[in-house]
């Protein structure tokens, strides 16, 4: 993995630019921290760090390839799962290469088919290729979105980045905000409208959408959506294909150079992963899998049972651990370091975040780094096989709102009245929209209509979040985290699981369960859903409330006349009043306070102004 950025101006001597070419790089130092390179030939500059994971040696960006007279230009950050095959492909089509780098596959790639080679890659990435000859600029996401891309489009030009420090990094574009990225941040935060980098003017480009800059205009196009198509196969059947495509999206991405190791939380996500893992190591003559789990100090004195977070991790991580027989190592955080690491996490995110479960996140995937590279986690299973409460509860899973935020009213607490007067409007016109684009077919049932419904808002925001907060956490300590249920394949099919089928038995993941059923340990197979851990210590708590009567307090805030101080004192005084979470499962009160303290930071360090 690595970061990518560039610029595109045909009115800018753009190799007079050093300067800000070099601000900008720097701001993607933590994602690529073994390397780093400049390709500039106005009208375009392009801009890699580079992590190194595959071909070590060979494949520095941003990288050049000529073929049949023609040349182009890439920086790349991802991973092709699917690289062989292409490379074997691209041979036959009188290819050469002088690496065994995957960038160098989806270089040529582009080269031989254009804007359709993204139909043939199987992977995590965000590229730009620049056409010598043709003097255009081609810009790509992964169909999922698992790697980012965002850019800024102006008068003249075009800046993109993978991550929103990097274009602010550019004295053109300015640290402002108007009433629509407010709105995303008090009202949807810390999920985001896909496409919306909060600042004005920022956006990004789309989960499967590619780009042309020619100079003057941007053209975009969507190259994969959800697509609805009747389901075949019987209950059998379905188990046995969920098992292989499970199977091979895993074991596609043990590919590396460097060292690998797993997460093992002792769910069934984890668990499916760090075994096949465990199995592809012992049949490769492979020393065994490392796997790793995070805990908070005195977690176990201060644990809260809930509907959400029924048992804690540590009993079921032995269980699955001493079954695959892997190295493991249990990670364990200091409250006072969770608190202080969340203004970091803001950092890298570039935005106020999921607070303890990310600035946890960072803490965790630095202590990773240390020793590996490349890790595996089971993000995303719970969106694509109905993992969450909101699928299986019916009065929430047809509540017209969105099931992880169904109310607005701890927001607007915290808020002055007659603040964005017209945030319920925005937030109601955004759940609307994504079920408008829900593709359905005409027979399905009131219940499968629905969880098209729910599929697709979960894909599309619940799901961005988390894949957002695992990419920067983890890019942030220079760590690459590999997600194998976001495998295309797998969306695909999971999409078009009938729900009698995908809740097998009743349980939520029903069909994950039976696809993996004799395999894993029945303890872990029968095990109910359990989050990402968050701290349960009253520590983290008071420190979160003795910053917040600081800031709202502070008349140098800038958010100083935004606050409704009675409403946030409110909830330092009555912390278990909150009757639902601000965000999705976990975010009650701790964590409202922790996201204030985190926009006060993002506001102040970035110099926003609200315009």
């Amino acid at each position: 993995m690595c970061g990518i950025a560039g610029w595109f101006d045909r009115n800018i001597r753009l190799d007079e630019q050093t300067v800000t070419i070099e601000k900008m790089s720097v701001t993607m130092s933590k994602r690529g921290p073994d390397d780093s390179g400049v390709y500039v030939q106005s009208p375009v500059c392009l801009i890699h760090r580079r992590l190194a994971v595959i071909d070590v040696k060979n494949g520095k960006q941003p990288m050049t390839k000529n073929h049949n007279s023609r040349t182009c230009v890439i920086a790349y950050n991802g991973e092709l799962y699917n690289a062989s095959e292409l490379r074997e492909e691209l041979k036959l089509c009188g290819f050469s290469f002088a690496t065994k780098s995957d960038t160098e596959v989806v270089l040529a790639s582009y080269m031989k088919w254009g804007k359709e080679c993204v139909e043939r890659l199987n992977g995590i990435f965000a590229f730009a290729v620049y056409d010598e000859e043709q003097r255009t600029l081609f810009l790509a996401r992964d169909r999922i979105g698992v790697k980012p891309l965002f850019y800024a489009q102006y008068d003249t030009g075009l800046l993109f980045a993978s991550e929103v420090k990097t274009l602010l990094a550019n004295p053109l574009i300015k640290p402002e905000i108007n009433e629509q990225g407010l709105s995303e941040l008090f009202l949807i935060g810390p999920g985001r409208t896909l496409g919306q980098g909060i600042y004005k003017g920022i956006k990004e480009i789309l989960p499967g959408e590619y780009a042309f800059f020619d100079g003057k205009n941007l053209f975009k196009n969507r190259y994969f959506t959800l697509q609805a198509r009747e389901h075949t196969s019987n209950v059998q059947q379905s188990i046995d294909e969920v098992r292989a495509l499970l199977t091979d999206a895993v074991e596609r991405q043990l590919v590396s150079d460097v060292p690998l190791c797993c997460f093992l939380s002792g769910g069934l996500d984890s668990s499916i992963i760090s075994y096949v893992a465990a199995k592809h190591h012992q049949n490769n003559g492979m020393k065994p899998i490392d796997t790793y789990s995070v805990d908070y100090t005195d977690n176990e004195k201060y644990f809260q049972k809930s509907l959400f977070q029924p048992t804690p991790d540590s009993e079921f991580i032995k269980i699955m651990s001493d079954a695959i027989g892997s190295e493991h190592h249990s990670v364990t955080i200091d409250n006072y370091d969770l608190y202080k690491a969340l203004l970091p996490a803001v950092d890298a995110r570039d935005f106020p975040g999921m607070v303890d479960v990310d600035s946890s996140l960072l803490l965790f995937c630095s202590k990773i780094k240390q020793d590996f590279t490349v890790a595996l986690s089971g993000e995303c299973a719970d969106e694509l096989f109905g993992g969450y409460p909101w699928y299986h509860n019916r009065d929430i899973l047809f509540e017209d709102t969105f099931p992880w935020s169904r109310s607005l009213n701890v927001r607007h607490s915290i808020l002055k009245n007659g603040f964005l007067p017209k945030g319920e409007e925005y937030v109601r016109e955004r759940y609307l929209d994504t079920c408008r684009h829900t593709d359905k077919l005409p027979n399905d049932s009131k219940l499968d209509a629905r969880m098209r419904e729910m599929f697709s808002l979960n894909f599309h925001w619940f799901m961005q979040t988390l894949l957002d907060r695992k990419d920067r956490m983890s890019m942030y300590n220079g760590l690459e985290v590999r997600v194998p249920f976001c495998d295309y394949r797998i969306v695909e099919y999971a999409y078009n699981l009938p729900w009698n089928i995908k809740a097998l038995g009743g349980r939520e993941k029903g069909i994950v369960r039976a696809a993996f059923r004799g395999l894993l340990p029945d303890s872990i197979i029968d095990r109910k859903k359990s989050p990402y851990p968050k701290t349960h210590n009253p520590v983290y708590f008071h420190l979160c409330a003795m910053r917040v009567k600081e800031i709202i307090s502070d008349k140098q805030s800038p958010l100083y006349d935004i606050w409704d101080r009675n409403g946030i004192e409110s909830i330092i005084s009555n912390p278990d009043t909150i009757a639902s979470p601000w965000y999705g499962q976990l975010m009650k009160a701790p964590q409202i306070l922790a996201y204030i303290i985190q926009m006060d930071y993002w506001f102040r360090n970035n110099k926003v102004t609200i315009v």
